[in-house]
């Protein structure tokens, strides 16, 4: 079994390979950018080709069966995650050291050209995340901030990229955001598979009044960027359609470590204060900024 964390570059075709000098067509407009400052996402960017699409979902397939080849290799694996009995969430961390696919999406070109333009530097790789509502009782992800389970790294210059595997529609629990929740200070954390519900115990009576949720509906192949303090979550799936998503989670060359214990289980430590990098957050484009 191979251990692709060991491989720092891709391994197979399926992703384009440019530098910056020939990555114009990926980047962001102007008022993409306007977007992400005012709300904090953007929605709707082309990702992946239906060739990309349908290796990722083979590999994906693969992670349902049980005692699949390289499950040791995980750092979280929920085959469901749901504390509701009546649904299912499937929700994995460390997809991009078992399959090729999932290790060569880190460096698709389409993610990591507008990525660095939001983080106005150069990508580093934090870590993978899967989740998945098959079709019918699919379960909820709650509504979080996700530097509030990042805060073991410092400065806080991070980016989620949420890339959609099916179409995610307000039937089938896309995601929804809080325009503006960006500005927000740090919030307490809730249940992150728990009700929908809880957040309203931990907002102020401004963030109430602010608390204006919106749908992020999206094509297979779409994705959405958001900042680090955006407040997000989604619905239960009830739909005849499954919601599955790779999620990619970046940050800016030169984030530091604030704590001396591993970051993700079956890592190595990085000492508190010391950059983070190593085979663990490999380095993945050092194209610069805007």
């Amino acid at each position: 079994m191979i251990d692709y964390s060991t491989h720092h570059e891709p391994v197979s075709d399926l992703f384009p390979r440019v530098d910056a000098t020939s990555a114009d067509e990926y980047r962001l407009s102007d008022a993409q950018l306007a977007d992400f400052e005012r709300y904090g996402f953007i929605g709707n960017v082309p990702l992946l080709n239906a060739e990309q699409i349908e290796a990722l979902r083979d590999e994906l397939a693969e992670f349902f069966e049980p005692g699949h080849q390289g499950n040791e290799l995980w750092y979280e694996f929920h085959s469901n995650e749901s504390t509701d009995p009546d649904t299912v969430l499937f929700h994995a961390l460390g997809a991009w050291r078992l399959r090729p696919a999932m290790h060569d999406v880190l460096w698709n070109p389409a993610m990591l050209v507008p990525a660095s333009q939001l983080l106005e530097g150069a990508v580093r790789f934090w870590h993978d995340q899967l989740f998945c509502k098959p079709a019918g009782d699919g379960g909820v992800v709650a509504w979080h901030q996700d530097y509030s389970y990042w805060t073991r790294t410092k400065p806080m210059a991070h980016l989620t990229c949420w890339i959609g595997l099916d179409d995610s529609t307000t039937e089938n629990g896309c995601v929804h955001y809080v325009p503006g929740s960006h500005r927000w200070p740090l919030l307490p954390t809730t249940d992150l598979a728990g009700g929908m519900e809880a957040i309203r115990d931990v907002l102020s009576e401004q963030q109430q009044e602010q608390f204006q949720p919106i749908a992020c509906e999206m094509k297979a192949g779409e994705a959405s960027f958001h900042h680090p303090l955006m407040l997000h979550g989604s619905y239960e799936n009830r739909s005849p359609s499954p919601r599955r998503a790779v999620v990619i989670n970046l940050f800016r060359d030169g984030v530091v470590s604030d704590q001396d214990e591993a970051m993700l289980a079956g890592t190595k430590a990085i000492p508190r204060g010391e950059k983070m990098d190593g085979q663990f957050h490999p380095l993945l484009w050092e194209g610069a900024g805007r």
